[in-house]
C-alpha cells in the first residue's frame, strides 16, 4: 500500500489507539480523529450499555474518521469481559482449559467475535497465551488456559482462528510470556528471569503455534526479560525482543500492539511520551494509551517529534502504517461501516444456540479437585453459603456487585438456605457474623475469591474446618490456587469464575445433577494438573 502522500501527522497518528470516558464521543477524542487521524479506539466497560448504544457508538466513530478505525475490546470471557448486555458471556481461558475442549473453544471465540462485529468492534485484545505457572500471579491467573504450553497453544489457535474466522482481529498476549511473574505490570515493572531454553520451550511455545496459524496481531508485556534484553528494558520497549525475538527469529510479520503505556510498568518508570518513542524504534506498530487525553497527545507529538528530528525514520512509521492498513483490508473493516443496522440489532445476539453452547462448556469445566465423603450436597440439610462479593474496578477486571449468587442458584434445590455476604478481604465483624451463622448449621458452602491474597477468607475457611460435626464443601470461584491455603478442608471444587453462568453450573454439580467433568488444569500442591494433553 503507498502511504508517500500522506502527512506525518496522518501516518503517526494510525500508529495509536486511545480511549475515553462515556458512551458518546467525546469532543477531545472527535478532535484527535479530526487532528491526527489514529489509529484505533479501545472500549472498556465505561463505554458499553446496550448492543444498540455500542453499535450506535461505533458507527459514529467510524463515520468521523476518514481512514476505517480499528475498534478494539478486551473481551476475554470469564472474569475479563467489558460488554455483558444483549450478549453471549463465554466461559473464560482457564475454565476452557479445564475442559480441553478445542472445537468448544473455536466456536465460542467464533460466536464472540461474531456477537463484537455486529456492534462494530473488529480487534479484540485475546486470547491470553500466556502459560500459567506462578501461584502467585496477581494479574493472569485464570485469564490462562493452564500451565501446559501444549494446552495453551492448542486452545489458543482455536480461540485465534474463531475470532478470525469472524473477521474480528485476534491479538494473542502478552508476549513473551506474563505468566511466570508474581507483580502485576499494571502496578509495577515485573521481571521473568528464565533462560533462553526454558523461554523456548514453556513461554514462547503457545506464541510460536498462534504465529504459524496466523494470527493477526500480538500485544506486548511489560515484562524485563534479561535472557533477551540485557539493558532491563520491559519487552514493549525492547528492540532485542520485538525486532529480534518476535520478528526476526518467530517470523511474525502482522500487528505488534503494546499494552497500554500508561500502565505504572512504563508511565511510572519512563513516562508516557518516552516510552512511545522507545516501543516504535523498538518495533512496535500499535501504541496503546487508554485513558488520559493529555497522555495520548503527549505520546503521538513525542513520535512527531522523534521523526523530525531524525531519531526514527519515516521509513519505519511507514511500515508500521502498511501493516495496519493490510490488517484493516483483511478483516474488512472499510465495508463493515456501511453494514450496520443498529435498530435490530438485539435480535441478533445472544441467542439461545449460543447461550446453549455457553452452558455446554461452563457445566463441562467445573472440576471437583479433592472429595472426603461429603459430596454431593444433600437437599434436605440446612445449608449456609458464604459468598465473597466482589468490588473491583481495574483495568484488568471490571466487576460490579452481581445478584445471581452461588446461594441463588443452590436456593432453587436447596429450601432451608441461607446465604452470607462478605467482602473478599472480609472485615472482623463479617468473619464473626459468619462463624455465628454456622453454629447451628449442617452444611457449609465456602465461595472463595483469591483466598491466597486474603487472610480474612482463609481465617473462615480453618475455624469453618475446625467446627466439628458440619459438612463443609470449599468452592473456588476464580483462582483454584486457594486450596493451597487450607489443604485440610474435605472437599474442593473449582469454578474459575463466579459469573451467574458458572454458578449455575456449579450449582448442578454441587447437587449431584450432573457430574464433575473438568480436569484440572494447573497443579494445586499434590493435586496435579489433569488436563488432557490431546483435547477434544
Amino acid at each position: 500500500m503507498d502511504v508517500s502522500g500522506w502527512s506525518l501527522k496522518k501516518k503517526v497518528g494510525q500508529l495509536f489507539m486511545f480511549g475515553f470516558d462515556g458512551y458518546e464521543v467525546p469532543s477531545h477524542i472527535q478532535a484527535l480523529i479530526e487532528d491526527y487521524q489514529m489509529g484505533g479506539i479501545i472500549y472498556f466497560r465505561r463505554n458499553l450499555s446496550d448492543a444498540k448504544q455500542v453499535s450506535d457508538l461505533s458507527a459514529e466513530l467510524q463515520r468521523l474518521s476518514e481512514v476505517p478505525l480499528l475498534i478494539a475490546i478486551d473481551q476475554e470471557g470469564g472474569m475479563v469481559v467489558r460488554m455483558e448486555r444483549d450478549i453471549t458471556v463465554m466461559p473464560g481461558n482457564m475454565a476452557l482449559g479445564a475442559t480441553g475442549d478445542v472445537q468448544g473453544t473455536y466456536d465460542a471465540a467464533r460466536i464472540c467475535g461474531e456477537e463484537l462485529r455486529m456492534m462494530g468492534i473488529n480487534m479484540n485484545f485475546a486470547p491470553c497465551l500466556d502459560v500459567n505457572n506462578n501461584p502467585l500471579n496477581p494479574v493472569i491467573g485464570v485469564r490462562s488456559y493452564g500451565e501446559d504450553p501444549m494446552l495453551v497453544g492448542r486452545l489458543g489457535v482455536a480461540a485465534t482462528q474463531g475470532y478470525q474466522h469472524a473477521n474480528v482481529a485476534a491479538t494473542v498476549k502478552h508476549f513473551p510470556g506474563h505468566g511466570d511473574t508474581d507483580l502485576d505490570s499494571h502496578y509495577a515493572l515485573p521481571l521473568v528471569a528464565h533462560d533462553r531454553a526454558r523461554l523456548d520451550a514453556v513461554e514462547l511455545a503457545p506464541f510460536r503455534e498462534a504465529i504459524t496459524a496466523g494470527v493477526d496481531a500480538v500485544m506486548s508485556a511489560h515484562v524485563i526479560f534479561p535472557a533477551y534484553e540485557e539493558a532491563n528494558l520491559p519487552c514493549t520497549l525492547s528492540h532485542n525482543i520485538l525486532q529480534g525475538l518476535l520478528r526476526e527469529q518467530l517470523l511474525f510479520d502482522g500487528v505488534i500492539v503494546t499494552d497500554c503505556l500508561e500502565m505504572n510498568a512504563i508511565s511510572e518508570s519512563f513516562g508516557v511520551g518516552p516510552g512511545a518513542v522507545m516501543t516504535v524504534k523498538a518495533g512496535a506498530d500499535l501504541v496503546l494509551i487508554s485513558h488520559r487525553v493529555d497522555r495520548q497527545i503527549e505520546g503521538i507529538e513525542a513520535v512527531i517529534r522523534a521523526v523530525e528530528s531524525g531519531e526514527i525514520s519515516e521509513a519505519r512509521i511507514d511500515a508500521s502504517v502498511v501493516r495496519i492498513l493490510q490488517l484493516k483490508k483483511r478483516r474488512r473493516i472499510i465495508e463493515a461501516t456501511s453494514e450496520q443496522q443498529t435498530d435490530t440489532i438485539a435480535q441478533h445476539l445472544g441467542l439461545q444456540s449460543s447461550w446453549e453452547l455457553a452452558r455446554r462448556l461452563s457445566e463441562k469445566s467445573i472440576t471437583l479437585v479433592k472429595s472426603e465423603g461429603n459430596f454431593p450436597l444433600i437437599p434436605s440439610l440446612k445449608t449456609l453459603v458464604v459468598w465473597p462479593q466482589v468490588r473491583i474496578n481495574t483495568e484488568v477486571v471490571e466487576v460490579i456487585e452481581q445478584e445471581d449468587t452461588l446461594g441463588l442458584a443452590l436456593g432453587a434445590y436447596i429450601g432451608d438456605l441461607q446465604e452470607i455476604s462478605v467482602g473478599i478481604d472480609p472485615t472482623e465483624e463479617e468473619i464473626k457474623l459468619v462463624l455465628a451463622a454456622a453454629g447451628s448449621i449442617e452444611q457449609v458452602v465456602v465461595a472463595t475469591y483469591n483466598a491466597g491474597f486474603s487472610p480474612g477468607q482463609i481465617h473462615i475457611v480453618k475455624q469453618l474446618t475446625s467446627m466439628k460435626g458440619k459438612q463443609l464443601l470449599i468452592v473456588a470461584v476464580r483462582n483454584p490456587f486457594d486450596l493451597m491455603d487450607f489443604s485440610e478442608v474435605p472437599t474442593y471444587l473449582c469454578s474459575y469464575e463466579n459469573k451467574p453462568l458458572a454458578m449455575r453450573s456449579l450449582a448442578k454439580v454441587l447437587m449431584g445433577i450432573i457430574p464433575p467433568q473438568g480436569k484440572l488444569p494447573v497443579t494445586i500442591g499434590k493435586f496435579a494438573s489433569s488436563a488432557s494433553a490431546k483435547g477434544t
